[in-house]
């Protein structure tokens, strides 16, 4: 027994002195939890979605659908625009203004609502709106259509008063719709003892009472009296179902997908570029590791002693992870063409182009890992930590609007977010060369700079001996 206690004591003591695996094991692990915790905002009080840009037009001109805007902007999902976001001097978006911005590269919204001069018309009962969409995230988009659904038809009894009014003014007119408003007040007033001039401008106002058919239970309840209000009733299931049915039928919602209309798997489509950027992150940053196996290796001694200088191992090892990079890329998602029915080979050459820039910005990542470690075992934790933190924020997992706001002002520092907009921007929108040019710039820029501070702390570092 002796012996083997010897041995369990020498193994913690060797397990003490390598850092990397105490970090592996305890710190790595508690810093991702934590991080993960503030990304998807653990035990916040305001949990759920919030600041989706929603373009919202109003060509309507009714008080209510002011009140409506109101209301979406107090919804924290949405942060609402009304103005044309790049137009000077700033000036109202127009209900023409929205499907160029909407398929525009880099787009600043991706829904967008109109209240269309015919919200309320005075030929028809009900409502009118248009709904415009590039649901590229699936979690999203239903997030946004049932938050949408829920604020309009929390109004539409406010605007469907308005338009029975409407309606009853074009049949018997003005003076008569008066008369007809204080009578019907004056009767109820003086038989459930009203106030007939408070009944007269809620009819004005096109205020009918509707409002309690969407009103939750609890807000039901508080508007009985003490003794109802006190008993344990549950609501009616197959009512509020039917309130449901009938204002589904006197709202029509014209809804359009602007982008993406045609893509053959969508949520395939959206979904398979996280996974390839994170598969691809790991696959490059092993592979820079391999720099630690070759120093232990003596095979930099000898490289050097021949007339091979360190900038020629360091440029082999970053063509070398853009090869890498690009194949492994290109056949995941060729793969997930036949898995998916993904449509990869018509925007193939585009593909491989946005392939190559996403492998440089990984492998500038790997070898920058390796600089600022000094083991395999230190650079695998770093990395690991990293990574899954990056394709967190990144939106590789899900939409980054789920996360806090704060959080999402960081998505854009990474590039998995931009790798990701590249794919979607080629596979989802179709985009063009010239439009995706930006996109490209953009991580061209961060493998620059990633690198540069690669090969800096690499002439600094004792990995060349």
């Amino acid at each position: 027994m002796h012996p083997i206690l010897t041995l369990l004591r020498k193994d913690f003591l060797h397990f003490g002195r390598n850092k990397a695996a105490v970090s592996l094991t305890f710190a790595v692990p508690f810093a991702m939890i934590w991080l993960f915790g503030w990304i998807f905002g653990v035990n916040r009080k305001d949990s759920g979605p919030s600041g989706i840009p929603l373009a919202v037009v109003d060509a309507s001109g009714h008080a209510a659908s002011a009140k409506l805007i109101a209301a979406l902007r107090a919804e924290k999902t949405f942060r609402v625009i009304t103005e044309h976001p790049s137009a000077l001097p700033k000036r109202p978006l127009a209900a023409a203004d929205l499907r160029p911005l909407m398929e525009a590269p880099g787009a600043r919204f991706r829904f967008a609502l109109v209240l269309p001069a015919d919200l309320v018309s005075d030929t028809r009962l009900g409502l009118h709106l248009i709904f415009l969409s590039n649901p590229r995230n699936e979690i999203e988009t239903q997030t946004v259509n049932g938050i949408l659904q829920k604020t309009i038809f929390s109004h539409v009894p406010e605007l469907l008063g308005q338009s029975l009014q409407a309606n009853a003014r074009r049949f018997i007119g003005e003076e008569n719709l008066r008369q007809f408003n204080r009578g019907i007040a004056r009767t109820v007033a003086s038989a459930f003892r009203g106030d007939a001039d408070a009944l007269e401008r809620q009819m004005s106002t096109a205020d009918f009472g509707f409002g309690a058919f969407t009103q939750s239970p609890d807000e039901s309840l508080r508007r009985l009296d003490a003794p109802a209000a006190e008993t344990t009733q549950k609501p009616d299931i197959k009512k509020e179902s039917s309130t449901a049915d009938l204002f589904s039928q006197i709202v029509k919602i014209d809804t359009e997908q602007v982008v993406g209309a045609k893509v053959k798997s969508p949520q395939a489509t959206s979904l398979v570029g996280g996974w390839a950027i994170q598969f691809l992150l790991f696959a490059v940053s092993a592979s820079a590791a391999s720099l630690f196996r070759e120093r232990d290796a003596g095979i930099f001694q000898r490289l050097l002693a021949a007339p091979v200088t360190r900038a020629h191992i360091l440029w082999s090892k970053f063509l070398y992870g853009i090869v890498l990079g690009l194949v492994q890329l290109v056949v995941l998602f060729v793969a997930s063409s036949w898995l998916y029915g993904i449509d990869v080979l018509p925007h193939l050459p585009l593909l491989a182009l946005v392939c190559v820039f996403a492998a440089a910005a990984c492998t500038s990542f790997g070898m920058l890992i390796a600089a600022v470690t000094s083991s395999p075992e230190a650079a695998g934790g770093l990395s690991t930590l990293v990574i899954m933190l990056m394709s967190a924020i990144g939106g590789a997992w899900f939409p980054i609007s789920l996360m806090p706001l704060v959080v999402q002002q960081f998505s854009k520092l990474t590039l998995v977010y931009w790798s990701m907009e590249g794919f979607s921007a080629v596979l989802w929108a179709g985009q063009s060369l010239g439009q995706i040019l930006p996109i490209l710039a953009i991580l061209g820029g961060i493998t620059v700079a990633v690198l540069s501070l690669a090969i800096w702390r690499f002439n600094r570092g004792t990995i060349f001996g």
